[in-house]
């Protein structure tokens, strides 16, 4: 199954163009990379996915039952629970624990069982290796420990997708491998991935599509 089709697309903002004629298709479980120069529209092309920016003209469906170019509130927030984003600026809410974080996000999808919250929590903590932080705040970790949070975070609703931008930016060469390991085991799992990277190295040591 396509996990994102586009076909022709074209990207405006502000009437200026963007992209244009974008044409792909990422299947189930593909872990494939973007890249290209600074301002070339990456970061824009992730948020078209995931319902921030507009399409302008063209054809773009995900999972195979979302038109990406018609997109109605309930659609969106459907969307969006079955992708989950990993950012480079972490974006952590700085005034509550990990665990907290972490529960505001499933409150805020819809979970309301205070027990299944609780495992799910450390489920995630656990696969990211971060099973015994949960008490800490934001700033008490260091950046390679809260860019797993925010994995952990981004694997909350069991996404299909994973949208990642530049991952691994704001890290050491081997705090970013040890990012880059857990990105790769879980599209071992399933989950599709689609990374955004100027880190060509990742590109020979965790092989993918590229898209560029």
């Amino acid at each position: 199954m396509s996990v994102i089709n586009y076909e022709n697309v074209n990207i405006h903002i502000d009437s200026k163009i963007v992209l244009e004629n974008v044409t792909f298709t990422l299947a189930d479980g593909e872990f494939a990379y973007i890249v290209g120069t600074v301002g070339s529209g990456k970061s824009t092309l992730l948020k078209t996915v995931y319902g921030e920016v507009d399409i302008f003209s063209g054809k773009a469906c995900a999972f195979g039952e979302f038109d990406l170019c018609k997109l109605s509130n309930k659609n969106l927030q459907a969307l969006r629970r079955k992708i989950g984003i990993v950012f480079q600026d972490f974006q952590l809410l700085t005034d509550r624990n990990v665990h907290d974080n972490l529960k505001f996000v499933l409150q805020s999808t819809g979970w309301k069982d205070k027990k299944e919250i609780h495992q799910k929590i450390g489920q995630v903590l656990t696969l990211v290796g971060m099973d015994t932080k949960g008490y800490k705040m934001p700033h008490e970790l260091s950046g390679g420990e809260q860019q797993r949070i925010c994995i952990a975070r981004a694997l909350l609703n069991d996404p299909k997708l994973i949208l990642a931008d530049e991952p691994t930016g704001n890290l050491d060469p081997d705090t970013g491998k040890q990012i880059m390991e857990i990105l790769r085991k879980v599209s071992n799992s399933g989950t599709t991935i689609l990374m955004i990277t100027h880190n060509l190295q990742w590109i020979q040591e965790y092989p993918g599509r590229v898209f560029r």
